[in-house]
């Protein structure tokens, strides 16, 4: 028979958590990341659109109206 064995996070051990930081150092380090992320899902969003336009244009339109 097995023996269920303790499960620890990484963060279990203080050798993985990082020291706490001042809030000012903290908005410095996030200040650039909402930009990054806002890039992403405009990149995304701009690839599902073209996408769809591809769909529209390449195949919905030759086939015409249908009834």
């Amino acid at each position: 028979m097995k023996t269920e064995e303790w499960h620890y996070s990484a963060a279990h051990s203080r050798d993985n958590v990082t020291a706490p930081i001042e809030a000012d150092e903290a908005a410095r380090a996030l200040a650039d990341g909402p930009i990054g992320a806002f890039l992403v899902a405009s990149i995304a969003v701009a690839v599902l659109f073209l996408g769809w336009l591809a769909f529209y244009f390449l195949l919905f339109i030759p086939r015409g109206s249908i009834g």
